[in-house]
C-alpha cells in the first residue's frame, strides 16, 4: 500500500503541476475559452491509462505457471527501468519544465487548429504520467495484494490533487525541490526492490541462474512473512534469503545509478553557476 501511495502521490502531483502550468498560461494569455480543450485531453489520457491498466492485468491473468512468472519478472524490470528514467528525466527537466510547457501552450494557442493542438498537448503530457503510474501499480500489486495497491493509489491521487490545488490556489508554496529529492530517494529504493523481485522471478523460472540459491537467511531475525517483513518486501523488495544473482543485481543497480547521477551533476552545477 505504501509503495502504490507514494507512486501515486509523485505521479499525480507531476500531472497536477502540468495541468496547473498549462491553465495558468492560458489565463495569462486571456485565452480561457481554450481551457475546455485542455480538460478533454486530460480526461482522455486518464481513460487511456485505465484501459492500459485493465489490459495489462488481463494479460497477466491469462498466463499460468512458468510463463506467468516470466511475465511478472519482465513487468517488474520494465517498471524499474521506467521509474529510474523518470527520476533521471525529472532531475534534468525540473528547472525548465514550466518554461517549456508555457512555450508549448503559446505555440499551440497561436495555431489555426488551437483546440486540437491543446488537446494533444495535455493528452500526451498527462498520458505519460498515467501510463507510467499504471505500469508501476501493476508491478507493485505483484509484490502485494490488489486491494492494498488500489487503496494506496486512490489515497495517493487524492493527496496529489489536494497538493496541486493548494500550490496554485493559495499563497503557500510547497518546496518542490525538497519534495522531489525526498521522493527520489524512496523511489530509487523501490526501483531497486523491483529489480531484485524481477531477478527472483527469473530465478524461479530458470531464465537466470541463482548461482547460489540462498547466500544468507535473515528469517530468524526479520521474517519476510511477518508484518514488518511483508511491508519491507512490498515497498523495498526485501528478501530474507536472496540468491547471489538477486544481490548482484541489487548492488549493480545502485552502482549504475550512481555513475549516471555523477554525470548529471556536472551539467546541472555548471548551469546553476552561470
Amino acid at each position: 500500500m505504501l509503495a502504490s501511495f507514494l507512486l501515486s502521490v509523485r505521479e499525480g502531483l507531476e500531472a497536477a503541476l502540468i495541468i496547473g502550468i498549462v491553465l495558468a498560461a492560458l489565463r495569462k494569455m486571456e485565452r480561457t475559452s481554450l481551457i475546455l480543450a485542455i480538460w478533454r485531453g486530460v480526461f482522455a489520457a486518464v481513460g487511456i491509462s485505465l484501459l492500459a491498466g485493465l489490459a495489462l492485468t488481463w494479460v497477466g491473468a491469462e498466463f499460468e505457471g512458468r510463463t506467468e512468472v516470466i511475465f511478472e519478472g519482465t513487468t517488474m524490470l520494465a517498471a524499474a527501468a521506467l521509474l529510474t528514467w523518470m527520476i533521471v528525466w525529472m532531475r534534468r527537466q525540473a528547472t525548465t519544465m514550466q518554461k517549456d510547457l508555457e512555450g508549448g501552450v503559446r505555440q499551440a494557442a497561436a495555431g489555426r487548429d488551437n483546440q486540437r493542438a491543446l488537446f494533444w498537448l495535455s493528452f500526451f503530457a498527462v498520458g505519460r504520467e498515467g501510463l507510467e503510474l499504471v505500469l508501476f501499480l501493476v508491478a507493485a500489486q505483484m509484490a502485494t495484494d490488489a486491494l492494498q495497491t488500489i487503496l494506496g493509489a486512490v489515497l495517493g491521487l487524492a493527496v496529489a490533487i489536494i497538493l496541486g490545488w493548494t500550490l496554485f490556489a493559495s499563497s503557500k508554496r510547497l518546496s518542490l525541490r525538497q519534495f522531489f529529492n525526498v521522493t527520489n530517494i524512496l523511489l530509487v529504493l523501490f526501483a531497486a526492490g523491483l529489480i531484485a523481485h524481477g531477478i527472483h522471478e527469473f530465478n524461479e523460472a530458470g531464465v537466470i541462474p541463482s548461482v547460489i540459491e540462498h547466500i544468507w537467511d535473515l528469517n530468524p531475525i526479520l521474517n519476510e512473512k511477518h508484518v514488518f517483513g511483508e511491508l519491507l518486501t512490498a515497498v523495498f523488495g526485501y528478501n530474507a534469503n536472496p540468491s547471489l544473482t538477486e544481490v548482484m543485481a541489487y548492488l549493480a543497480y545502485f552502482l549504475g545509478l550512481g555513475i549516471i547521477w555523477k554525470r548529471l551533476e556536472r551539467p546541472i552545477l555548471s548551469e546553476q553557476s552561470m
